[in-house]
């Protein structure tokens, strides 16, 4: 199998490890293969990818999408390095308000599957950062969520200092406020 994977603390989120097969030309892996996915235990199928290109002290979420339209996430890095989050917001999970951070990056060719009921963030650590992500839903403005990054419920160590953030990610609901899952 081209990956290695591990449950983190909180035990749906997934960190997975390509293998990497560098030479003197550089280096190839495999970024993604359905049937070793399914081994691991990420649900299909993937039906949109995103790619966002961040400077650095970027800081984007805590986003997600509510039933129907709930997105599952498999986040890498090809450029840069990013902390990446995830927040349990299933409101009858024992896990509920909890979050788990890896670091992803270029070097690293780290990924992180987040399953639906989780909201997602990541703050860039470097330059020119170039972050994809797979989700199991298309975007849906109806479902479309976010919780504060700085809400203290949560504490998120988000590694950076004075980050910047949009004007919708500013405006985000806190927790205690929020639509989260039942």
């Amino acid at each position: 199998m081209p990956f290695t994977s591990k449950n983190l603390e909180i035990k749906d989120v997934i960190l997975i490890e390509p293998r990497v097969f560098p030479d003197g030309r550089g280096f190839f892996l495999e970024s993604y293969k359905s049937s070793d996915f399914k081994k691991i235990g990420i649900p299909e199928p993937f039906v949109q990818d995103n790619h966002s290109l961040s400077v650095k002290g970027v800081l984007r979420g805590l986003h997600y999408q509510l039933p129907p339209k709930a997105q599952g996430k498999l986040v890498r890095v090809i450029k840069g390095a990013v902390i990446d989050v995830a927040v349990d917001i299933r409101k009858n999970s024992p896990t509920f308000k909890k979050w788990v951070a890896e670091e992803l990056s270029e070097e690293n060719h780290r990924m992180l599957y987040i399953p639906p009921g989780f909201a997602h963030g990541f703050a860039a650590l470097t330059d020119d950062v170039h972050l994809l992500y797979k989700c199991t839903e298309e975007y849906s403005p109806e479902c479309d969520r976010g919780i504060r990054w700085d809400d203290p419920e949560i504490s998120v160590d988000w590694k950076i200092g004075k980050p910047i953030v949009s004007e919708k990610d500013e405006v985000l609901p806190l927790l205690k406020n929020a639509e989260v899952f039942p």
